[in-house]
């Protein structure tokens, strides 16, 4: 998928993708730009709708919280001390440390992103968190989700937080998460899906893939992708209140709905979804 074996658009699109975290990330933490539009607003106040505590969102270092979030994946991993956890697309940080505040001193939280910009934005606020909590359990790496540079069945539980829409070649996300997982490891991903297809009209634009929402494909598709990794006991929880409780009405995002057909709403479409799954051996 990625060098001179992808496709153009495929290449395009993770071109797109990293140029737009990029500019989020050389913001910072008070402006928008990814799943939840571009105005500023208060990202905390986001992240408590969508189910993060207040002492999670207290114990993180100052910017971590891009308000990027479309769920709260460590509130269905069961996160248990001394475990090894990775999260995919990992921004500023916010969900690598509170993974690493619930794994503890014996644990260890690593973080992959494809923008050069975030890792030196989280590597940055890694320093503010071991001085916040006495932790040294961090790590963050340059890649992509579609080659995670992690050994094979080396980590215990698979976050993602609405990152996973924004690949090109979701199949190959699924099967680089089964390959690093021990058998007996976990998967607890927030996404944004689909309940049923955009207008050709939403899916041709570049807004809404960088927004997460052209990138998205259905709760079935999703489903068939983790089975074909070789993924088991598979629980797909949609959350479309969430949809419907998101300030879309900011110019990001208005552009989008004023393609959807007369009457629609964008939660005819979209759902956060919350996934979890087992690999088995």
């Amino acid at each position: 998928m990625s060098g001179c074996c992808g496709s153009n658009r495929e290449q395009n699109v993770r071109t797109q993708v990293r140029e737009h975290y990029g500019q989020i990330a050389e913001a910072g933490a008070g402006q928008r730009g990814g799943c939840c539009g571009t105005e500023e607003r208060d990202n905390d106040s986001i992240a408590r709708a969508i189910g993060y505590s207040d002492t999670e969102l207290s114990n993180l270092p100052e910017g971590a919280n891009l308000g990027l979030s479309c769920g709260n994946p460590t509130a269905i991993a069961s996160l248990r001390p001394g475990e090894v956890v990775l999260d995919l697309g990992s921004g500023g940080g916010f969900d690598v440390f509170i993974a690493a505040s619930r794994v503890g001193a014996a644990g260890r939280a690593i973080g992959v992103d494809m923008t050069a910009a975030m890792l030196e934005r989280a590597r940055g606020n890694s320093a503010a968190f071991h001085a916040q909590s006495g932790l040294d359990n961090v790590e963050f790496r340059l890649g992509e989700i579609e080659h995670l540079p992690v050994a094979d069945s080396s980590v215990d539980v698979v976050i993602s937080n609405c990152v996973i829409n924004l690949s090109p070649d979701k199949p190959q996300v699924w099967r680089e998460i089964a390959r690093v997982l021990r058998p007996g490891g976990r998967v607890a991903v927030s996404d944004l899906a689909l309940l049923k297809p955009l207008p050709e009209a939403v899916l041709s634009s570049v807004r809404a893939l960088t927004g997460c929402i052209a990138g998205a494909v259905t709760v079935d598709e999703t489903r068939r992708m983790a089975q074909a990794a070789g993924l088991t006991d598979i629980l797909l929880t949609p959350k479309t209140k969430y949809v419907d409780q998101t300030p879309w009405d900011d110019p990001f995002y208005a552009d989008i709905i004023r393609k959807l057909p007369s009457g629609a709403k964008l939660s005819d479409y979209v759902t956060s979804l919350d996934v979890s799954a087992v690999k088995l051996s």
